[in-house]
């Protein structure tokens, strides 16, 4: 239950619920800034870290992830989780066999046995994202594949996805979060779990009725493109001619590991027309073809550029950012890591007015709050749990465009108060998120790990409150909600 206190709290985060404004950064906002934006908020000790090491090296490192050490700590509880660490094929070669079984037999055991092995997948692939998010110190790499995977979305409740949803986090996407889109948008088009959850997998010309062009408009609108970005209706089916036999085969890939296969006898092999370019029969190389021409196209250079600068600026980001932007991605062919540094080298990104400017999501909201509590994490069910709550389970949008990182889509009274209970049961040591007891969080020890985060106004606030409540109060605040 939520306490008196925290109501009264909420009807404060309603009139407050607009973006902070704060004095020009120093060198601790900065610090704080870019901890909140790069990272998913600070944990004790980071933003003196950041002050030592100093924000551009720091931001460069960031942008270096493969030169920052996992916590051997931490690397063990990954390499814990069997279901994550196994291949594709592994993965779905036991959810073919324990469905045939379930299918089979009416005996309560076959099912059960099924879903208790269906909900551990599910939760270990949770609990491999939210422990690198909370633990990781290559904290852009994690924020980069959480961005990646709403931009390519696959909804893990769809069929075989739910085998598959690791692998394609893991091989798919990880890998390419920082590197070349072009590797990026072939690694996403050819994975199982994309080709199953847009229907590629089951488009052919074989027969009557057999293209499908899910993927294809897909491909275009959300994840190039973008919807203004020039095509027609006729594109989106000559492209989904050029895409037909781009597929997979369940037990091939349970058998073999083979995750990708092109299927000769389900391709269109006649002449097309795309984006006005004549496209002579070519097989497999037809769609190789697309991918080229969509990664570095004028529209997806503007496109991928306003969602990085919506990401990581202001829901309505500055249209000069994302032209210079756009022109970084044309100049280096889609480099992420070229584009990014043109962003966080910017102006704009540093400026006052960007500083608690972005609402956060559940997914952000309840990470940065267990990374700013300090407390060890081996549970994160109760995690999973309450971003469900929120409506942002994890692999759980269903829509191919992923979730959103705007203010419209996440700020409501309801959701406002479910974040509050979920600060009060943090801060009162309630959650069950290690073996040990639940430990109360100190309200200074927190306020000093959040630095300029909260400001003075908030402080004055939480101080004139008891105790008990003050943490509470800070992880619920409208400062915190803003990052």
């Amino acid at each position: 239950m939520i306490d008196r206190t925290a109501i009264v709290f909420v009807a404060s985060l309603l009139a407050a619920a607009a973006p902070v404004v704060r004095a020009a950064p120093a060198t601790e906002q900065q610090a704080v800034h870019v901890l909140n934006r790069l990272a998913f908020g600070p944990r004790p000790g980071d933003v003196e870290r950041v002050r030592a090491m100093g924000v551009e090296r720091w931001i460069d490192a960031q942008l270096h992830p493969d030169r920052i050490a996992l916590p051997a700590d931490l690397q063990a509880r990954l390499d814990a989780l069997e279901t994550v660490n196994r291949s594709a094929g592994a993965s779905l070669d036991e959810f073919l066999d324990l469905r045939k079984q379930a299918r089979a037999t009416d005996d309560d055991d076959a099912l059960q046995q099924r879903r208790q092995r269906q909900a551990q997948v599910a939760r270990e692939a949770a609990q491999a994202r939210l422990l690198r998010a909370i633990d990781s110190p290559r904290q852009l790499e994690e924020v980069m594949v959480e961005f990646w995977f709403n931009h390519f979305n696959v909804y893990s409740g769809k069929g075989v996805v739910r085998a598959l949803v690791s692998s394609y986090e893991r091989d798919a996407i990880r890998p390419y979060a920082l590197g070349s889109f072009r590797e990026l948008l072939g690694a996403t088009a050819k994975h199982p779990a994309m080709l199953f959850y847009l229907d590629n997998a089951v488009s052919s010309a074989a027969k009557p009725g057999g293209l499908n062009e899910n993927y294809a408009r897909e491909l275009m609108e959300l994840h190039t493109l973008g919807v203004d970005g020039g095509y027609s209706q006729r594109d989106v089916t000559e492209l989904a001619r050029m895409l037909t036999g781009w597929t997979f085969d369940q037990r091939r890939l349970a058998r073999t590991g083979e995750t990708f296969r092109f299927d000769a006898k389900r391709h269109d092999g006649g002449a097309k027309t795309w984006l006005g370019q004549d496209i002579a029969p070519a097989g497999e190389r037809e769609g190789e073809h697309a991918l080229d021409v969509l990664a570095v196209h004028p529209a997806i250079a503007h496109h991928i550029s306003f969602e990085l600068a919506q990401y990581f600026v202001a829901d309505a980001p500055p249209p000069a950012l994302v032209a210079r932007m756009a022109a970084s991605w044309t100049a280096s062919g889609g480099d992420i890591r070229t584009v990014l540094k043109t962003l966080f080298s910017s102006a704009e990104f540093m400026a006052p007015a960007a500083a608690g400017a972005k609402f956060k999501t559940p997914y952000q909201f309840v990470v940065s709050a267990v990374r700013a509590s300090g407390l060890p994490v081996t549970n994160t069910a109760p995690l999973a749990g309450t971003m469900s709550q929120l409506g942002m389970p994890l692999y759980g949008c269903q829509t191919p465009d992923g979730y959103k990182n705007t203010q419209d889509a996440w700020l409501n009274p309801d959701a406002l108060t479910r974040r509050i209970a979920f600060a009060s049961a943090l801060a009162g040591g309630k959650l069950a998120l290690d073996a040990a007891p639940g430990t109360a969080l100190d309200a200074g020890a927190l306020q000093a790990t959040l630095a300029t985060t909260v400001s003075v106004r908030t402080q004055d606030i939480v101080r004139r409150n008891p105790d008990k409540v003050q943490a509470a109060m800070l992880l619920g605040s409208p400062d915190f909600m803003q990052h």
